[in-house]
């Protein structure tokens, strides 16, 4: 599976995003596993600014969540 990145400009303003060690704590995993997941394109990941750091939606953070519970 190919990772997908969204660019920042994609969303709409003022939505809160999630850090990877935001969304590690939510999931209950390392910060290592959530890139990986991330990477593999398990997990939606948006893209920001210079260095590209990686920022998760929340209710997508839920969905990857249920998904795994139920698999």
């Amino acid at each position: 599976m190919v990772a997908i990145h969204q660019p920042a400009e994609f969303l709409p303003i003022g939505l809160k995003m999630l850090t990877v060690s935001e969304a590690a704590n939510l999931l209950g995993a390392h910060i290592n596993s959530v890139r990986r997941w991330a990477d593999m394109g398990l997990l939606p990941s948006y893209r920001i600014g210079l260095r590209g750091d990686r920022r998760f939606r929340p209710e997508e953070i839920s969905s990857f969540l249920t998904s795994q519970r139920q698999g």
